[in-house]
């Protein structure tokens, strides 16, 4: 989680919303990013989907079962569409997202009927950091 709240602070030093996240396989990391789409002028490049992007690259293939996803933020429902199409073992987030959030708020993906894969979901590792820097961000920003 160190590494995806490192993630989330560049992140927000280049004015995007502080959200990190890092794919692991077998203890190492294959897959990486920070939030971006301002930057790259894409509405997708959330965190997730940039580390799972860089994994699937990193792997050669789009399924990544044997891995974990470590994000400082609760993902969104296309986020946690992403984590099952990609049959993502173990998901660990720090800050639950009550307005935006796809796991365990909102659309609850992994929950629906039509979700094919669920992965384990673990949430509040790192929850005092994340939640430090998003609420720094935005207060920022009002």
């Amino acid at each position: 989680m160190r590494r995806a709240l490192a993630l989330a602070e560049a992140a927000a030093v280049a004015g995007e919303v502080p959200v990190g996240a890092v794919v692991v396989r077998d203890g190492e990391v294959i897959g990486e990013g920070g939030n971006a789409p301002r930057r790259l002028n894409d509405p997708t490049a959330h965190a997730e989907m940039l580390a799972i992007r860089a994994a699937a690259e990193r792997i050669g293939g789009d399924r990544l079962q044997d891995c974990e996803l470590w994000v400082t933020l609760e993902p969104c429902a296309m986020c946690a569409g992403a984590i099952a199409l990609a049959r993502i073992s173990r998901l660990y987030y720090a800050a639950p997202d009550p307005k935006g959030g796809g796991v365990e708020h909102g659309a609850r993906v992994f929950a629906q009927p039509t979700c094919h894969h669920r992965p384990e979901v673990y949430a509040g590792m790192g929850e005092a950091d994340a939640a430090a820097l998003l609420r720094s961000f935005f207060s920022a920003k009002r």
